[in-house]
């Protein structure tokens, strides 16, 4: 659609009134001003727009010259209030918005959190009572980060309790998190200490891919012991979806639990929402079915999931 020259005009048809300091900002929002139908300010004057740059210290009542870009890119004239500047030129986010916002980003690609739809969604939602370009920032400058630094304790109870965690909001029918346990979930590097347990699970190699026993019958497995170097690579590998996908290691593992262990399907998974063979996704009540020593039971999961794929969970699960 065509730039409107009226966007910046009051519902009585007079221009908007804008002043915004000499600089560089200036010189970028002025022609979108003029060109929606607004005027520029040489002086502060009563009744005028004060712009600021966000982040730079403001008075109180300042307005991002984000307004005027955002007014601009939707092609509509919007309401001043979401994008209200504290003095010291942001609104200061609070524990409990802080917590949304990871809540709410969890599972979202890095493209999703990255761009402009997830925020202003939750802005329209009323989240928090920030506008949605500081939501992104606050969450893409000070709390993503802080989900990939190294746990501040070595205590192997702590960080055992990653996959007790994980396991337990698989298992729970609602798949709701239980924020006890969320407050006990290392990062990164914490996943060395437990997956020492674990590595096997999570190989892709020919040992985990091929199944003989056609008839499925449930096996003694012996007890592998993983290499360091196989671990480290396991490590490697959450790591890397952590960071790809701009997910928290407790997301990762929930994808690794649905999809048996599998390194790219779970890949697939976090990049898509499903299953890269076509297969629904493993839940709690598929695996209280595999549990049932009932030859129906199994051919219908056979039938659902394939047999290979049966044959891989019963494995998983057990290891």
């Amino acid at each position: 659609a065509a730039r409107s020259r009226s966007l910046f005009l009051w519902d009585d048809g007079r221009p908007m009134r804008f002043y915004l300091r000499p600089g560089l900002a200036k010189l970028r929002v002025a022609p979108l001003v003029l060109a929606g139908g607004g005027r520029l300010c040489r002086v502060q004057e009563p009744g005028a727009v004060l712009l600021a740059q966000p982040g730079e210290a403001a008075p109180d009542g300042a307005v991002s010259t984000e307004y005027v870009t955002e007014c601009v890119e939707r092609n509509q004239r919007l309401p001043l209030e979401p994008f209200l500047l504290a003095a010291r030129g942001r609104l200061a986010f609070t524990e409990a918005e802080d917590a949304a916002l990871l809540q709410a980003a969890r599972g979202q690609g890095t493209v999703r959190v990255s761009g402009r739809a997830l925020w202003i969604e939750l802005e329209r939602s009323g989240l928090t009572r920030h506008s949605w370009q500081a939501m992104r920032d606050r969450y893409l400058r000070h709390l993503q980060p802080r989900l990939f630094e190294p746990p501040q304790t070595e205590d192997p109870t702590q960080i055992r309790g990653l996959f007790a965690a994980a396991n337990r909001e698989f298992e729970s029918t609602e798949s709701e998190s239980d924020s006890s346990d969320l407050a006990e979930l290392p990062t990164q590097d914490g996943v060395k200490r437990s997956l020492g347990e674990t590595a096997s699970d999570l190989k892709t190699g020919p040992e985990d891919s091929a199944f003989p026993d056609v008839k499925l019958q449930r096996q003694e497995r012996p007890k592998s012991t993983c290499s360091s170097s196989v671990v480290g690579q396991v490590v490697k590998t959450m790591e890397h979806f952590m960071e790809k996908f701009g997910v928290d290691l407790f997301t990762v593992t929930q994808a690794f639990l649905k999809n048996s262990g599998d390194v790219e399907a779970t890949s697939y998974f976090l990049q898509t929402g499903q299953r890269l063979d076509g297969y629904p996704l493993w839940s709690r009540e598929d695996d209280l079915e595999l549990q049932k020593d009932d030859e129906h039971v199994r051919n219908k999961l056979i039938a659902k999931f394939g047999a290979e794929n049966v044959a891989k969970r019963i494995v998983f699960r057990e290891s």
